[in-house]
């Protein structure tokens, strides 16, 4: 068995040590905070372009023009999800600032590492890459007036667009550029071909390195807050599980095939991207 054969067999393993790994140093050495949240995303960056490179250029070209599953995606997250978190924060009782960070992680679907998750699962990842500019658009217009009708006037104003736009370019357009100019490197060089190739054996550590630095760099910023988090937890179960069940039926509606369908589900669950933090800044505390 070749070393990449056994980081592919046992990347769940992997995935859950860089997990481990991430919050064990977070907690036992919380200075490393700061430069373990630097690292996100050159790291991410670079697991999005090894992903990109099993993404031909002609495919996601085609996926442009697959109006059904841009119109799916689109009505799934920004019609079906507003309901669901609707429906589940009606019922609990939150602070107002616990609430406020509920609503920034359902509100926005992923545009990044939803396309790494959803390609390990075999699911159509030039689908999601097509779709990852109308999605940001679309929350980008939608998430003010969906904060308005959840929580007020005084805090629907927090969107910021301009850091925002700079996270997409480095951590979608940059490594899908420098993939696409591989791809065509390939197709007359051999270096090209040994670079798709090392970047394809470093998946499993790339998503393990990504998982180490957000948790190590995040879990320093929890303390004192546990009781919060325990709190939402059972929301966020509660609409994986629900959004799961909702995305199988949108793509049997559709009539998506396997991959699509996948994706789909795997657009309509997956939340938050991690360009999604520099989007906000702080709300002004109210008199």
């Amino acid at each position: 068995m070749s070393a990449v054969e056994a980081l592919e067999r046992h990347q769940i393993t992997i995935y859950l040590g860089g997990l481990a790994g991430g919050a064990a140093a977070g907690l036992a050495w919380s200075e490393l905070s700061h430069p373990l949240e630097v690292a996100i995303y050159p790291v991410l960056g670079a697991l999005l372009y090894a992903t990109f490179l099993q993404v031909p250029f002609t495919r996601v070209a085609a996926a442009f023009r697959d109006t059904r599953f841009l119109t799916t995606v689109l009505v799934l997250n920004f019609v079906i999800v507003p309901l669901v978190v609707a429906a589940m924060t009606s019922v609990v009782s939150l602070e107002r600032a616990v609430l406020l960070g509920v609503l920034l992680t359902l509100l926005t679907p992923c545009i990044d590492y939803v396309i790494v998750f959803s390609g390990l699962a075999g699911g159509d990842s030039q689908r999601l890459v097509a779709a990852s500019p109308l999605l940001m658009l679309a929350q980008m217009a939608a998430l003010p007036l969906l904060l308005l009708m959840f929580v007020g006037s005084d805090l629907a104003d927090i969107v910021e667009v301009g850091p925002f736009l700079e996270a997409f370019g480095i951590l979608i357009a940059l490594p899908l550029g420098l993939a696409w100019a591989t791809e065509a490197l390939a197709g007359r060089h051999r270096a090209g071909e040994a670079i798709t190739s090392a970047m394809t054996a470093a998946m499993v550590p790339l998503m393990a390195a990504t998982l180490f630095v957000v948790v190590g760099s995040q879990v320093p910023k929890l303390e004192g807050r546990f009781g919060d988090i325990a709190a939402v937890v059972p929301i966020y179960a509660g609409f994986l599980v629900v959004m799961g069940g909702l995305g199988l039926a949108a793509a049997r509606l559709a009539r998506l095939d396997v991959g699509q369908s996948r994706a789909l589900v795997f657009s309509g669950a997956t939340r938050n991207s991690l360009v999604v933090p520099s989007l906000w800044r702080c709300p002004r505390r109210t008199p």
